[in-house]
């Protein structure tokens, strides 16, 4: 499991430019377990290594140096919330948070497309892929980083994979239509037809996207 070092950090409001400046960045833990909400700053270089690697969906070590002890305090957490300048781009909060380990909880995993979809190595298809992730519920230790999607089995034009067919780790399910389509196989001529669809179609689309983000349970801070 990955690590990240924090600091208690006396530092709040505005004053936290302060640490950004240094190359630290701001961060606050919470969780059900917790009897109070821990003000930390984290290197910033440290975290965006680690995120690049556990995402939001996988645990990671915070080690919190507390009241002047020699042995840091150990949580489990996850990513919950990334803040960044609105003008710059670049970080400047983020939130970690500790589930309970007997609750379950949603959070959004990436699909990882591996293997190779002979349709369109042998036939000259398109490969569209619908979805790059979906939304799980798990019990926090069964979470997985990523969903594989083995592109093997489409040999056919027209061939789909929908989210029914996906591979779930035990105790884990999506919450989305297990008829929705991730990944297909389509003609050349298909995809100009969905090129040339009216923008009220393509509207209406979005318009259920967002429908489907809103209805997602975000964690909220004690």
């Amino acid at each position: 499991m990955l690590v990240i070092k924090a600091r208690i950090r006396s530092l709040l409001g505005k004053d936290v430019r302060k640490l950004r400046e240094k190359d630290r960045l701001p961060a606050v833990l919470y969780g059900p377990g917790l009897k109070e909400n821990f003000h930390l700053d984290i290197d910033t270089k440290e975290f965006i290594k680690v995120f690049q690697e556990t995402g939001r969906s996988s645990f990671l070590q915070l080690e919190v140096e507390k009241d002047g002890n020699a042995k840091p305090v150990v949580f489990l957490v996850l990513v919950h919330d990334i803040q960044k300048d609105p003008l710059s781009l670049s970080l400047s909060h983020v939130d970690f948070y500790q589930p309970s380990s007997t609750k379950e909880i949603k959070v959004r995993v990436p699909l990882s497309f591996e293997g190779e979809a002979r349709a369109v190595k042998s036939l000259g298809g398109t490969l569209v892929k619908n979805i790059q992730e979906v939304q799980v519920q798990a019990l926090p230790q069964n979470l997985p980083h990523e969903i594989v999607v083995s592109l093997d089995t489409l040999d056919e034009l027209g061939k789909t994979i929908l989210i029914k067919d996906l591979q779930l780790p035990p105790g884990v399910k999506i919450i989305k239509n297990p008829e929705e389509i991730v990944v297909q196989v389509m003609e050349s001529e298909k995809i100009e037809e969905e090129l040339e669809k009216p923008v009220e179609e393509k509207v209406e689309e979005v318009k259920v996207i967002e429908k489907e983000k809103k209805e997602e349970e975000p964690v909220e801070k004690p």
